[in-house]
């Protein structure tokens, strides 16, 4: 037996017997030769054979630990890991390919700009570009104009959330302020949780900082599976989850607020922090709108992250997390990378917000899109072949249809780009390669005639290629 073998098995009794504890630090590779009187190759030898195992598992720049409790045979983990994303170049290249005016953009994450325009934003920044202090920068650093600041805390308060203008950071989007987030949670070589179909920013995100993704599966019918969840946490060392809870992109579904609840209650009981994406909160359908993680959040777990890009337009980069005691964290990150969020159009949306002229133009906005994404629904469940699924939930304005699994979405992708059409393939969501038969439908856009022959356009190269 190889003198690596002898201390890989030795080590193994370690851990089988207690010894050492599920995610207990291991000796380094030089302490371990130190106490053993091994070399230094054959510690790591030692080491790796136990990563390769299952029984360790290693963090850059911090070393080994003691992997937690594995699954029983008859309840196995559908759990995937990515300790090396590489989703950055896809994006670019796809983002890269839709820009053109030309292109119908199905494949776009942003309502139609015709919606989004609103006459008395506009009106509003007019009359401050004629004043010079709208454009004192001074106020710009982090966190963010206080009046600003204050609208946003105040509706926290009317859902329940108790929130401090203080608790507040402004950022430049939706996307900065998750990046800080993160950023601000975690070190290189950490693991997280996402959702294994999800915002494609998260997996940038991930990839840039240089951590370790565990991914679950969705719920058929709940949207996140709670019970994947928890054996995630059981047996990785998950230091924060990313996840879409409310008009989830790409899918679309809203978790109940019953799971929201026994979400909360696992973040408290395994102490793991959540970074929730809402940017879609305001897109709701009826009366009601859902609930974010922080209202079921006792023990300030959740950081919650929007913006007003998505109701307001691509072109207004304000965003913020409600951050509670990593503010100052946040901040910092902040100073030394987006550095602040421009002044004047924080001033205009102020202005805007005090007036109650947002209210009025998010109620439009819902309806156009209850309205358009309906329409595209019932035109294309008459069009699609039996062989597709349409996800259709009453939120937002995306539709997620999931093709026959011998279609990759990207040849759907690549067949009418051609003919200038755009459409989002799945491969920008999920990284596994048996989840490559979906994609993402735009349907914020009234439905004419144009776009009516751009979705025949689709179904016709779907039938092609069944």
């Amino acid at each position: 037996m190889y003198k690596s073998e002898q201390l890989a098995n030795s080590l193994k009794r370690l851990i089988q017997n207690g010894t050492w504890k599920f995610h207990e630090k291991l000796p380094s590779l030089r302490q371990q030769a130190n106490q053993s009187g091994f070399s230094l190759i054959t510690v790591m030898n030692a080491y790796q054979s136990l990563e390769a195992q299952g029984l360790i598992y290693s963090k850059e720049k911090s070393g080994y630990f003691v992997a937690g409790p594995k699954a029983s045979a008859a309840d196995p983990l559908d759990l995937t890991i990515n300790d090396h994303i590489e989703i950055n170049s896809i994006v670019f290249k796809y983002l890269k390919s839709t820009q053109s005016d030309q292109i119908i953009p199905f494949g776009s994450a942003f309502p139609d700009s015709q919606l989004l325009y609103s006459p008395k934003l506009i009106q509003t920044m007019g009359q401050l570009a004629r004043q010079k202090r709208s454009y004192d920068q001074t106020p710009s650093l982090p966190p963010g104009h206080f009046a600003l600041r204050q609208w946003i805390a105040q509706r926290y308060c009317m859902q329940g959330i108790q929130t401090d203008p203080s608790d507040i950071v402004i950022t430049s989007g939706g996307l900065d302020a998750l990046n800080l987030s993160l950023q601000a949670l975690t070190q290189p070589g950490d693991y997280i949780l996402l959702q294994a179909t999800i915002f494609y920013g998260a997996w940038q995100a991930a990839e840039r900082l240089g951590l370790k993704v565990i991914s679950i599966p969705e719920h058929p019918e709940d949207g996140i599976d709670l019970e994947a969840f928890e054996q995630a946490v059981q047996n990785y060392p998950i230091k924060v989850c990313l996840l879409m809870l409310n008009s989830q992109n790409p899918i679309g579904y809203t978790v109940s607020d019953e799971n929201k609840y026994r979400l909360a209650k696992l973040l408290h009981d395994y102490q793991i922090q959540l970074i929730e994406d809402d940017v879609y909160e305001e897109l709701y359908y009826g009366s009601k709108k859902p609930l974010p993680m922080k209202y079921f959040d006792q023990q300030n777990l959740v950081l919650h992250c929007s913006s007003f890009s998505k109701t307001l337009g691509a072109g207004f980069r304000i965003g913020w997390v409600h951050a509670g005691k990593f503010s100052e964290s946040i901040q910092h990150l902040q100073l030394m990378s987006t550095l602040s969020v421009n002044s004047f159009i924080q001033n205009a949306l102020t202005e805007y917000l005090s007036h109650r002229h947002y209210e009025k133009h998010l109620k439009t906005l819902r309806s156009a899109l209850q309205r358009y994404k309906k329409q595209f629904y019932q035109y294309l469940k008459t069009q699609l072949p039996t062989s597709c699924k349409i996800h259709y939930y009453p939120s937002g304005y995306f539709l997620w249809i999931e093709l026959p699994v011998q279609i990759n979405s990207l040849s759907i992708y690549e067949g009418l780009i051609q003919q200038n059409i755009g459409i989002a393939p799945s491969i920008l969501f999920n990284t596994l390669e048996d989840q490559q038969h979906h994609i993402r439908i735009n349907c914020s856009f009234e439905l004419n005639d144009q776009l009516r022959e751009a979705l025949n356009q689709l179904v016709v190269l779907i039938k092609q290629l069944e």
